[in-house]
Order: C-alpha cells, then sequence, then structure tokens
C-alpha cells in the first residue's frame, strides 16, 4: 500500500486529480470502446462515400439505358443495329466475320 501512495505522490500534480483521470478514461471510451467509436465512424463515412459514387454511377447507367430502350421502342432502324451489334443477326444475303484482338482475349 505505501508502494502504490508512493507512486501516486511522484506523479504530478494536474495527473492526480480525479477529474482529470476520468477526463482520460472518458476519452479512451469514446475512441477506442464505445460501438460507435471514432474508428467505426470513420470507417462508415467511408462506406457511406463509395456508396454515394456507386449511386451516381448507376443513376447515369439508368439514364443512359432509359434513353437507349426508348429509342430501341421507337426505331425500327435502331432495333435492327442493336440486334446487328449484340446479337450478330444478319439478314439471309449477308456474311458476318467477327475481328477480334489478340489484347481482348
Amino acid at each position: 500500500m505505501d508502494r502504490f501512495r508512493n507512486i501516486i505522490t511522484k506523479l504530478p500534480k494536474p495527473l492526480r486529480n480525479k477529474y482529470f483521470i476520468l477526463l482520460i478514461l472518458f476519452v479512451f471510451w469514446i475512441v477506442f470502446l464505445d460501438d460507435y467509436n471514432l474508428i467505426n465512424q470513420s470507417q462508415m463515412k467511408n462506406k457511406v462515400e463509395d456508396l454515394n459514387g456507386q449511386k451516381e454511377f448507376y443513376m447515369t447507367e439508368i439514364k443512359n439505358d432509359s434513353t437507349e430502350l426508348s429509342k430501341l421502342r421507337n426505331d425500327t432502324n435502331e432495333q435492327e443495329k442493336f440486334a446487328r451489334e449484340k446479337f450478330l443477326m444478319k439478314k439471309d444475303n449477308e456474311d458476318i466475320f467477327i475481328i477480334r484482338d489478340k489484347e481482348n482475349e
């Protein structure tokens, strides 16, 4: 017990203050131990930013796809172009040659 008191008396006066010790414990609790500690908060913030970026990407993709869909529904030339490009369809008197780059394979 005397050894413990010797250690305490050797500490500087502010470190012996019970409010200061309580403040240090509170800060430690908030930074490391709490369910919503600062580390988790920063991770969740980064995740929200990533999800917002994905949201913007998908919104632009939806906009592009909806314009393409409206073109396909209203224009027969666009339908034919889409079928030729995506499904390699052809007319009866045509031949199709597919040229692929070695880099893409």
